[in-house]
């Protein structure tokens, strides 16, 4: 499979990141923003695991070694595995950070460059948030799927943080002017808590590959299929496996047949089989197909 437009994704997404992130963490120290900072950490945290991301890509698509003999597809779950427990203990992390600050009393914000500097940001990050998710269904590649998600976790606390700041110049020289100091933390808080949920899930997808739980739709669509050919060509029994390992699927079937039943030539065979795999329908280049014929039940 080739993943070389996959791969030129990622290396967008890693220069865009790294420039982002550097400069969200020099801004933010510089305006005193846990949250501008924490995006910004966010960011550079990102780009090294895009960028083991993008060696999996690479990885995926050469044709195994004498070790690995049915590929690197297996990497691409723990990647994202890995990925997503990062991300998501750097938003725990945050949001615990947020607390501490809220029980000292929080800090004091600059205003106006803030606000501007969370609006550019935010729409930036949003920007590349939709084109990866676009790439991501495009090229049907989990791991811009996940680039997406880390994306659009970075704007949503850049627009947060804009919106927190806009709440805290109403309030500034009010009665309620002391409430200000909380703003930023408060911002930081809701946020990470709000977009904990990305990571996690990209997590619980990626722990089914890790595990090879059956996917409900393709069992169901194998199953479907083999009942058919099962009943239309007269064989006795079928047994079907299946499992999921990144973008590959693979699917093992065996049919049993009568001991006396004449199958024909191998170009007979090889037909029957691509009956089978056009009946079964989805790509052929993203799933590892086996089918087995046998006379003996047990061999199921």
């Amino acid at each position: 499979m080739d993943t070389s437009r996959e791969q030129t994704q990622l290396r967008l997404s890693i220069f865009i990141t790294f420039l982002v992130g550097a400069s969200c963490v020099g801004m933010g120290l510089v305006l005193r923003s846990q949250a501008i900072a924490f995006d910004g950490f966010y960011s550079l945290i990102d780009v090294v695991l895009t960028t083991g991301a993008l060696a999996v890509s690479r990885l995926v698509m050469s044709e195994g070694s004498p070790r690995f003999q049915f590929g690197y597809w297996h990497l691409e779950p723990l990647v994202v595995a890995f990925n997503a427990t990062v991300l998501a203990m750097t938003c725990g992390y945050a949001a615990l950070t947020a607390v501490q600050d809220l029980l000292k009393g929080g800090h004091e914000l600059a205003f106006g460059l803030g606000a501007m500097w969370a609006a550019l940001i935010g729409i930036v990050s949003i920007a590349l948030a939709l084109y990866m998710n676009r790439k991501s269904r495009l090229l049907r590649s989990t791991l811009l799927k996940l680039d997406a998600h880390g994306w659009m976790i970075g704007g949503g606390i850049s627009i947060a943080v804009l919106v927190g700041y806009g709440i805290a110049a109403i309030l500034h020289g009010g009665p309620y002017d002391s409430f200000t100091r909380y703003i930023d933390s408060t911002v930081l808080l809701v946020v990470t808590l709000a977009l904990l949920p990305l990571p996690l899930g990209s997590l619980a997808s990626a722990m089914r590959d890790v595990l090879q739980l059956a996917p409900d739709a393709l069992d169901h669509r194998v199953r479907t299929a083999m009942q058919d050919v099962v009943r239309d060509r007269g064989y006795l029994e079928f047994a079907s496996y299946v499992a999921k390992m990144g973008r590959m699927s693979f699917i093992d079937i065996h049919i049993l047949v009568s001991p006396n039943m004449e199958l024909g030539s191998m170009a007979e065979v090889d037909e029957i089989r691509a009956d089978i795999a056009r009946r079964i329908g989805g790509d052929i280049r993203a799933e590892w197909l086996t089918i087995v014929f046998t006379g003996k039940k047990e061999w199921l």
